[in-house]
């Protein structure tokens, strides 16, 4: 294949554009891999960065889609064959780099992981970006002490990738999770991934004072602004916040009492730049023992490259939920 299809993005003093183009395949050069992508997936990122409503992209003209899935084709890296099924997500892919949606990606080597057995491309994308964050928010958590008996755990921001995954997992591990949405049609759906209870949005509006009563044991928090404060002064002694989003705001008005008081932490959360050894460590929960059990229930649709641009607008008009495919190949 000497040329293929890709989703590109512009920026320049046309204005922002972005669409399916043809491009012209290049080979690796030492320590970099070129993949045959089948499949990737749609983020809450990618649609900023694919209707140029967010800063997202630091280069232009730029390939998006920061998720990608296939087959390697070509390496000049050890640890990698033609063959080997791959997935590839964050680091530079859609920022400063040509990302997943494409047809050929050719990437640092060192930013793979091999497919873990029990997945396939379309499987991890599923999974995706989404996936590997609410991962990372339960790894951070269970490492600084998160367990059942400290209470339940909060997910705002719940009918979204990072929030359903989120879900599924510590209900999975033993939890039980509280859902916050804002989408009442949703709530059964959200209940059949492992929520216990859902809640609406305004349920923590009466969180004023430095501490309230504790209520939940953890929380993985999507939207940041004022709800993260309200979780703060509502979260039992010894929990954990793991830090994912930045939906509702990205100021934090709280007091320090929750953290000095009830040894609340507040633990960030960067999928982007997870260290490999982490990050293929993550990927081997997410095939076995976290993957959700209802998998298949949290893909919403399956869209193709052409069909991106209505994909994101739907996105960031909130009219969407759970998981989107793209079958690239």
């Amino acid at each position: 294949m000497s040329s293929y299809t890709a989703f590109r993005i512009h920026q320049d003093e046309e204005g922002h554009r972005a669409g399916i183009e043809p491009l012209t395949r290049s080979e690796p050069t030492e320590g970099e891999v070129l993949v045959r992508v089948t499949h990737s997936s749609v983020n809450y990122k990618d649609a900023l960065a694919g209707t140029g409503r967010g800063k997202i992209l630091r280069t232009f003209p730029l390939v998006g889609g920061v998720d990608a899935a296939g087959q390697v084709e070509d390496s000049r890296h050890p640890g990698y064959r033609p063959g080997d099924q791959v997935i590839a997500t964050g680091w530079g892919m859609s920022f400063d780099h040509d990302g997943g949606y494409a047809q050929i990606l050719r990437v640092p080597g060192d930013w793979l992981v091999p497919m873990p057995e029990g997945l396939d491309s379309a499987t991890a994308m599923t999974l995706g970006t989404a996936g590997l964050t609410a991962a990372l928010a339960v790894h951070r958590m269970l490492v600084n002490g998160q367990r059942p008996e400290l209470g339940p755990i909060l997910v705002n921001g719940a009918s979204g990738g990072v929030g359903s995954m989120a879900i599924a997992i510590f209900a999975k591990l033993g939890y039980e999770v509280v859902a916050i949405s804002g989408k009442p049609r949703l709530h059964d759906w959200l209940r059949t991934l492992g929520a216990a209870r859902v809640l609406g949005r305004e349920a923590l509006a009466g969180a004023r004072r430095p501490l309230e009563k504790a209520q939940w044991g953890g929380a993985v928090d999507n939207v940041g602004g004022e709800m993260l404060a309200q979780i703060t002064r509502t979260l039992a002694p010894g929990g954990n916040i793991a830090a994912v989003g930045l939906a509702g705001g990205h100021e934090l008005n709280t007091t320090v009492m929750p953290f000095i008081l009830r040894g609340v932490s507040l633990l960030g959360c960067n999928s982007v730049d997870i260290p490999l050894p982490l990050r293929t460590q993550l990927w081997g929960h997410l095939a076995d023992d976290w993957r959700p059990p209802r998998l298949e229930a949290m893909l919403t649709a399956t869209v193709g490259l052409g069909e991106l641009p209505k994909v994101f607008e739907h996105m960031l008009a909130g009219e969407t939920h759970g998981r989107i495919l793209v079958q690239v190949d």
